[in-house]
């Protein structure tokens, strides 16, 4: 088996020193993710519009992984304010509910203040087919 990096390209991934994505065999074990577009280095406003974002920069880095959200079966959900993460149910329930992967959230702070949520997950090649 062979392990393979993944990276977005974030300034975030060069200057601390990760990768956004490790791939090993059929797991994909992706970092923490946060609703910064990538491409731009900005960031959404508001707790769903990054819940929105986090999700869209997981499902690029699973695609480039070959997998999708299909294959999660564990998901993180960081937030700095706990009281935040009911307005993103709905958008995490379109991207989660058939699959229900195993969960876990907690509140803590996050690298920036201007940060809302964090989402980390592992995926496993294969496993929502």
């Amino acid at each position: 088996m062979t392990r393979r990096l993944i990276s977005t390209g974030s300034t975030f991934e060069a200057a601390i020193g990760y990768s956004r994505a490790v791939v090993d065999g059929d797991w994909i074990f992706c970092s923490g993710t946060t609703g910064y577009d990538y491409a731009t280095m900005q960031l959404a406003d508001g707790v769903v519009a990054q819940c929105e974002q986090c999700l869209r920069n997981l499902e690029k880095v699973l695609g480039e992984a070959g997998a999708s959200l299909r294959d999660v079966v564990r998901v993180t959900y960081i937030l700095p304010d706990a009281s935040d993460f009911k307005a993103c149910w709905p958008t995490l329930k379109a991207a989660f509910g058939e699959i229900r992967p195993a969960a876990t959230m907690f509140e803590a702070g996050l690298a920036d203040p201007a940060m809302r949520i964090e989402i980390e997950v592992t995926a496993r090649r294969g496993s929502g087919s």
